[in-house]
């Protein structure tokens, strides 16, 4: 999660607090099109537990790539023009299997990789392997394996993934043709605040991305909860506002309650992301949040630098990003089209929260088809 988009991808919002707004123009938001029929997806029905995620569709292919210096796990299906759908956290590729399902069908080639440091991705030991510049270095590296016929590509992110798709719009515009965004926006750098003293400021040391910040300190914590029951607090957190870890109460539940499940989320997703957490634990994807301060610093050049490529961004009303300090006025009283120029719309779903490509599928995949078809 990012917050202002942290995990439930918690990990970026909260940054909109740092912009120095200058905003006088509105952007109108854009109600949702008439959609094709045939976008519609069915919910996976998953016949053996060993092949959760394979079998889901037995026709999604999957393969390791080597990319900057990792082994990087990736699922793909169809021909055609190029998709790249970037996860965040605490996910996998398996968080856009609906998509890659829908746009494979409409005549597109879904790319869907684990990013660094998650699921069967190699994941370096080091905190500082986890940089927007590693992180970019390999979806280029990616880029240039799968589409090296193709000069520029189609992009999808969510939380964390929104935040790598923005630095890969920021660092190589030449590589995307169009990008569609959910839940996180893109925060200018603010050359004069630091993103942790501000989080800390705002909200205190128990907000997540602080409690994330000390090397092995959450995951001791997470390992006492148990894998399922950490993904199912994340993945069925609801709370428009933001999330709080105060050290050793977890999630503010005691340790044998029952997490109901959303209709959008199974126990064999559950089953399945656990499969993979338990294996590669949460280390991978933390150690992005780590990283915060040493991408502002890395960020400098950048300062001031506008996203210049065609964007629709879509989030969820009950998303904790959308709801966190200054983000309804920056996207609404023009901040946000002010930084990213080409931006043609702005969908806010009613009802929707974080996980937005997941609990709405079928309205996300006609998003991204409607729009990516203009081009």
């Amino acid at each position: 999660m990012v917050s202002c988009n942290f995990p439930v991808t918690f990990s970026a919002c909260l940054l909109v607090f740092l912009l120095a707004f200058s905003v006088n123009k509105q952007i109108p938001q854009v109600q949702p099109s008439s959609f094709l029929p045939f976008l519609t997806t069915q919910k996976p029905q998953h016949k053996q537990e060993k092949n959760i995620g394979s079998s889901m569709e037995e026709d999604i292919q999957h393969k390791v790539v080597n990319v900057n210096g990792i082994n990087m796990h990736v699922a793909e299906k169809g021909q055609g023009p190029l998709i790249l759908f970037i996860h965040g956290f605490p996910l996998l590729w398996y968080s856009w299997r609906h998509q890659i399902t829908a746009l494979a069908t409409l005549g597109y080639r879904a790319v869907a990789p684990d990013l660094r440091g998650y699921g069967d991705t190699d994941a370096p030991a080091e905190v500082s392997s986890y940089t927007c510049l590693h992180l970019v270095g390999d979806v280029i590296a990616l880029l240039d394996a799968v589409a090296a016929d193709q000069e520029k590509v189609f992009v999808v992110g969510h939380d964390w993934g929104a935040l790598i798709a923005w630095y890969l719009c920021l660092f190589r515009p030449d590589r995307v043709k169009a990008l569609v965004n959910l839940s996180v926006v893109f925060n200018p750098r603010n050359p004069n605040m630091k993103p942790l003293q501000v989080f800390k400021a705002v909200y205190g040391d128990d907000y997540y991305i602080c409690r994330f910040q000390e090397p092995g300190e959450i995951e001791a914590e997470f390992a006492q909860m148990g894998t399922k029951t950490v993904l199912k607090e994340f993945l069925t957190y609801r709370n428009p506002g933001p999330l709080f870890l105060p050290k050793g109460k977890g999630f503010g539940h005691p340790p044998d309650a029952r997490i109901a499940l959303p209709s959008w989320l199974s126990e064999e997703d559950v089953k399945y992301y656990a499969s993979k957490y338990e294996k590669a634990g949460f280390t991978g994807g933390i150690n992005y949040y780590r990283n915060i301060e040493l991408n502002w610093e890395l960020l400098a050049p950048w300062t001031g630098a506008q996203i210049k490529v065609p964007v629709k961004f879509i989030v969820g009303d009950l998303d904790l990003t959308y709801n966190a300090p200054g983000t309804k006025d920056y996207i609404n009283k023009g901040g946000f089209k002010k930084a990213v120029p080409l931006l043609e719309e702005v969908i806010v779903m009613e009802g929707v929260g974080h996980f937005i490509n997941e609990e709405k599928p079928d309205e996300v995949n006609k998003h991204i088809y409607n729009f990516f078809q203009k081009f």
